[in-house]
């Protein structure tokens, strides 16, 4: 990623993911560049749940238990 877009998306999580450690953030962070277009998907199906009507709290439990098995050989 470029520099202002990495720096701009490591505000946004600290701002998202206040009640999250910094460690967590970053392994987060990795991940997403690592794997951007799987989280691009995630995000893209999030606004769909979105604009069903969905809250985005509910839209992001429907869509992370949907793909909670990618997510979690990701991290390993």
């Amino acid at each position: 990623m470029g520099k202002f877009k990495d720096f701009f998306l490591r505000q946004a999580m600290k701002v998202k993911m206040k009640d999250v450690s910094e460690k967590e953030r970053e392994q987060l962070l990795t991940l997403m560049e690592k794997n951007p277009e799987f989280f691009k998907k995630i995000s893209d199906e999030v606004k769909k749940g979105m604009k069903n009507g969905q809250s985005e709290m509910a839209a992001t439990m429907v869509v992370m238990r949907k793909y909670q098995g990618e997510l979690q050989k990701l991290m390993k």
